[in-house]
């Protein structure tokens, strides 16, 4: 026979949620806690930053990429009043 080279919904069964969670759990939380911090930077000096909404959007739909975009680049983006 040949090596199975992809996995099948019945394989899925044998998936161990409760033992990778532990390791998951952290990550999925920091990635919260960067697009909240990410959030409230952005709608405290919204007055002076250009694009908020489009930041909005790259800080919510583009996981943890999108909040450390924003810190790196999103900041800088401030119009000089």
């Amino acid at each position: 026979m040949g090596l199975q080279l992809h996995y099948g919904l019945n394989d899925l069964k044998d998936f161990d949620l409760m033992g990778i969670l532990p390791i998951i759990l952290p990550v999925i939380m920091v990635g919260m806690l960067l697009v909240l911090i990410a959030l409230i930077d952005l709608y405290q000096h919204r007055k002076t930053r250009k694009d908020v909404l489009i930041w909005t959007l790259i800080i919510l739909f583009v996981n943890t990429l999108g909040p450390v975009l924003y810190f790196v680049i999103g900041r800088k983006d401030s119009e000089k009043s």
